[in-house]
Order: structure tokens, then sequence, then C-alpha cells
């Protein structure tokens, strides 16, 4: 194995591929990185048999071969390199890395041990980078980060024609993203439970690509896997994970109820509102937001403790009302809204609060992304 390959290109994929790898593997060969040449270039390969990343990237390539190295070792050198060409090559049981007068000697690992990645399921059709990327952040921002409770750390796919809905909750707020996309076939009809984490990591190092293609297999129990492939420079990348399995919650219906009032309040406005008033509520305690007569005011804090309160111009429609939600909670679902004025709609002081974007004050809410959150009983 010998090539020879520019410094940024080289770094950006091997970081990209080293970052799916397991801080603490089950076994030393998935700490590493596997690094293959053939006649039509470079190949860098990642697993941790639940998770799979592949890169492939043009390369000056001088001999064919393959190599299983350090990944973080390898990632760490490459991004402390020069900005000159890399020559890389495998010399007995070392990988020589070879960059202006920076030289480097890797020990290998047994690469006949490293597991065969799975096989990229059939596509399933495609959708732009960019929207895919804007609606996996929106949609992951409610997913849950309990790893005792795995089925809530994913976001739920359901591929039907041409729409894709992305739905997450972790039981005190929950997400619904709507996204259009060019399915291989107009009857379509799939679900997917995918790890939120790897989901966001995986649309976000897609967007410069033009379309993500998405793959879907649904085998037998322990064998379903989606994979996402996009053009990424002039390579491209690959990833597979294994789906999450149980019954998700019936997010949808929680969309459903019926507003009894509506308020729209400006985003940048309430965002900066609410990151002040936060500053005295203490851990588990929340914001009360009090809609009427124009305004809405924010206050936390109580007893003899820091207190804050804030009035921002507020338009309501319906009936005055008082409701206190999680700060941290609020401020992440206003982090993925895009547009500049934001639509809540409250049934009850204790029911769900339903928050969207729209353009303008008065317009009808963007159905295309729903933030759902539940509130906290506020103390009188």
């Amino acid at each position: 194995m010998k090539f020879r390959i520019e410094r940024d290109t080289l770094a950006d994929a091997v970081a990209w591929t080293a970052r799916s790898l397991p801080n603490r593997p089950s076994v030393p060969v998935l700490a590493g990185l596997l690094v293959e040449t053939a006649a039509d270039g470079l190949t860098l390969s990642g697993f941790d048999y639940e998770t799979s990343t592949r890169a492939t990237l043009p390369a000056e390539v001088h001999a064919d071969g393959r190599a299983l190295v350090s990944g973080r070792l390898l990632a760490e050198i490459v991004k402390s390199l020069p900005a000159k060409p890399v020559d890389v090559s495998l010399e007995g049981t070392k990988v020589q890395v070879v960059c202006g007068s920076a030289r480097f000697s890797l020990q290998t690992m047994p690469v006949e041990e490293y597991p065969q990645l799975p096989e990229m399921p059939t596509a399933s059709g495609t959708v732009k980078a960019e929207d895919f990327s804007t609606a996996v952040a929106q949609a992951s921002a409610a997913a849950g980060r309990d790893e005792m409770l795995p089925l809530l750390t994913g976001v739920r796919l359901e591929l039907e024609g041409s729409t894709i809905s992305l739905m997450a909750t972790d039981r005190f707020r929950a997400s619904l993203r709507d996204l259009q996309w060019y399915p291989e076939s107009s009857d379509l009809s799939a679900n997917a439970l995918v790890p939120a984490r790897v989901l966001h990591e995986t649309a976000r190092s897609l967007t410069s690509g033009g379309d993500v293609t998405i793959a879907v297999s649904s085998g037998e129990s322990g064998d379903g896997l989606i994979g996402f492939e996009g053009v990424v420079g002039n390579g491209t990348r690959r990833t597979t994970t294994r789906l999450l399995e149980g019954d998700f919650p019936r997010v949808r219906q929680l969309f459903q109820a019926q507003a009894e009032t509506v308020a729209y309040v400006e985003t940048q406005a309430f965002v900066s509102s609410v990151k002040r008033v936060a500053l005295v509520a203490e851990r588990n305690t929340p914001v009360r937001l009090t809609f009427s007569d124009g305004q809405l005011l924010l206050e936390a804090g109580s007893g003899d403790e820091a207190q804050a309160s804030e009035s921002i111009e507020a338009t309501i429609n319906g009936a005055d009302i008082s409701i206190g939600f999680n700060p941290t909670y609020l401020l992440e679902g206003l982090a993925v809204m895009s547009d500049p004025v934001v639509h809540l709609s409250f049934t009850q002081h204790t029911k769900p609060a339903a928050i969207s974007g729209v353009q303008e004050i008065g317009a009808d809410p963007d159905v295309a992304f729903r933030y759902l959150i539940m509130p906290v009983r506020l103390q009188n």
C-alpha cells in the first residue's frame, strides 16, 4: 500500500471516519481505522458493530493494499501536518506517514481480525442535503439523552410516498418535522428508528453535497439497517447504522389538540428574554410565561432567592394564560426555529403547548415543523 494525497483532503476524511470509533472498544481492532488503496483511489473505514463509516476519495495510488492503524492517533497526526502533500506507505508491520520533513511511523493492527462492514441497503430515495440537515436538527432537538431509555434516544423516520416525517420525544417534549424527498418508488412505505446522535452527525457532515441517498432495510430482528450516502468534495461518504427496536410512542397524535389561546412573539426577542430570565432559575425550576394585554411577561425565581422578570411585545388571540416551562427545553426548541416569528398555541396551562415558526404575525403556523413542550407546575 502506497499513496500520495493533499493534507487537507486526508485530514478531513480521517477526522470524519474516526469520529465514529468507540472510546472503549470491545475488542482492540475496533479502535482501528481501515486504510485501503485500489486503482480507483483511497477508502477509509470505521466500524463498531453498530455504526459504520466509509469515506472514498481520490488519491495518487502507487501500490494497492490495506492496513489497520489507530484511528484517533492517525487523525491527530494528520491534523498536525504542514500544508503539503502527504505520502503514506505500508512497510512491513508499520505505516509510514511523511509530509515535508515530518515523519511518523505507526504500528499496524491485525487487519485479518477486522470485521467486515455491512453492505449499504438498497437505495430507497434521495433528499436535498441542506433540507435534510435542517430537518434532522429540528427533529432531534426533542430526542432523549438517557441511555437507560434507548428507545427514546432515537428519531423515528416514517417514509410514505414523497414525504418523510421525522419524530422524536423524551417524554417531556416532542418534535414533528415533515420533509419532501424523491423516493425510488411512489408507493414506498417504511419506518426506521435511528439513533439521534448518529443521524444528526451524519446529516450535518453531508451538507456540502447536493443530495443524500437514504437506504432502509428491515430484515429479521436485529438486522434492520439504514444507510446514508452523499458526495463530499471529490469523494463520497457513507454511514450505516443499526436501527433501534421497540414500539415508539405515538407522537403525531399529540399535535392534534385544538388551541384555545394563540400567541405570536418575535423569535430573537423571545430567545434573548428567556436566556436572561433563566439566569436565576435554579435546577428543575421553570420560567413562568404570562400572556395578557398584548404582552408576554417572563418571570423566574421565588422566595428569598434571586428573581427576574421581563416583558416583551406579543400578539394574543384567545384567553389570557400563565404557564411554566423548563427553560432549557424551551430554548432548545426555539434554537431550531428558522422563522422570524414564533407561533405558540395553548389549550390549558396543564397541557402541552405547540410551538412553530411563521414569517409574520397573524400568519398560519408552518406545519412542516412543530415542537411540543410539556408545562411545569407553577407554585402560586
